[in-house]
């Protein structure tokens, strides 16, 4: 059954703006409820079209009588905070994220019109550590439990929407675990990240990066509101880049640095607003996260449009490159091949070597192979 009255939070933000146009334009839903602790700017409310904007604080009990008063029957809960800048510090982060969602699940339990749930989570739920799997899927724990920031306050609001089902079985709950979003027009903690002319990145490290293009994730969204899907899903692009690969398509520079100076490089970042990236996101540039997305194809019924190259590519042409990136490969394309063609020709020489002075076992030794 395609809902009639939706509340979407967090309608402020581009995604979740974007996320109450396309319901707006929906004739099916009878109304659109986008609510928020500061007003769109100009140009994303000229976008949200017959949305109704409610300027409020999920953190307030007063959210109960918005829901009850506009018998609202699906919530859209976008209004999650990654960055401890962009939401007055990490105790304000905290708030709006644990005690705003607390609050937003107390109002939807005591509604009885409410039947149904979609919660933006992230895949940072998984973790970034050196012992995780190549890819995790929806039934897998992080090998290291993120101790705080954004992927903990995720794990938290995940727990709570868990025993929110438990409580009122009869609501519909889809929990769509986001890879990190790119795109030309949305602003996120990795679009940050790779807009600095120097990227710092971790010496001895090369994660392996899964993106999700903005478009996609608002397929995703819209699909998830209007459909039937219930259970938690992966969501994210086909494919992976490294992150050196991402810096160098990009025409950045990246700046290889000893792990003890990215801390306190990010400390400094963050206080003259440069960037706002956190430790988690920090573990993430080290060690990469991949998630397996069968469930977004096969269960949920969605396959991306955009690759994870494409959808870096396609942001890339916002980003103005400090170098060529076609120079760039040239040159890295050179150094491999001649780091290959020196690899061979010691091996050669090694190879020749052997055929003249063999070294047979001694007495009571024994050739033993590497397995």
């Amino acid at each position: 059954m395609p809902p009639a009255v939706v509340l979407v939070t967090g309608v402020s933000r581009w995604l979740g703006g974007a996320l109450a146009a396309e319901l707006a334009a929906d004739p099916t839903i009878e109304r659109v409820l986008g609510v928020d602790t500061v007003p769109p700017r100009p140009e994303l409310q000229r976008r949200l079209g017959r949305t109704e904007f409610v300027r409020a604080d999920i953190r307030n009990p007063l959210i109960g009588k918005v829901i009850a008063a506009a018998g609202v029957d699906t919530v859209v809960h976008m209004n999650i905070s990654s960055t401890p800048g962009g939401s007055g510090g990490r105790t304000s982060m905290k708030e709006l994220n644990v005690i705003g969602t607390m609050q937003l699940l107390a109002a939807c339990q005591r509604v009885p019109s409410v039947r149904r749930l979609v919660l933006k989570s992230t895949s940072a739920v998984y973790g970034a550590s050196p012992r995780d799997p190549a890819v995790f899927t929806e039934s897998m724990q992080a090998r290291q439990v993120p101790g705080g920031g954004f992927a903990k306050d995720s794990l938290d609001i995940e727990g709570y929407v868990r025993s929110f089902s438990r409580r009122r079985p009869e609501v519909d709950v889809a929990v769509l675990r986001f890879t990190n979003f790119i795109g030309p027009r949305i602003d996120s903690l990795l679009t940050g990240f790779l807009r600095l002319p120097v990227v710092p990145t971790a010496l001895g490290y090369d994660a392996r990066v899964q993106l999700l293009h903005e478009d996609d994730a608002l397929a995703v969204l819209v699909r998830a509101t209007t459909g039937d899907f219930a259970g938690t899903v992966n969501v994210g692009a086909e494919g992976t880049v490294l992150l050196s690969q991402a810096i160098r398509r990009l025409g950045r520079v990246a700046l290889p640095l000893p792990t003890q100076a990215i801390g306190p490089l990010g400390r400094l970042t963050r206080q003259a607003r440069i960037t706002d990236y956190s430790p988690e996101q920090l573990r993430f540039l080290n060690f990469g996260r991949v998630v397996d997305t069968g469930v977004l194809r096969e269960e949920f019924g969605y396959t991306p449009r955009y690759t994870t190259a494409e959808a870096l590519a396609d942001y890339g042409r916002t980003v103005v490159p400090v170098l060529d990136p076609a120079l760039v490969g040239a040159v890295v394309a050179g150094a491999e091949d001649a780091v290959g063609r020196t690899a061979a020709a010691v091996g050669s020489l090694h190879a020749v070597a052997g055929r003249r002075d063999p070294h047979p076992a001694g007495g009571g030794l024994r050739a033993v192979r590497d397995a």
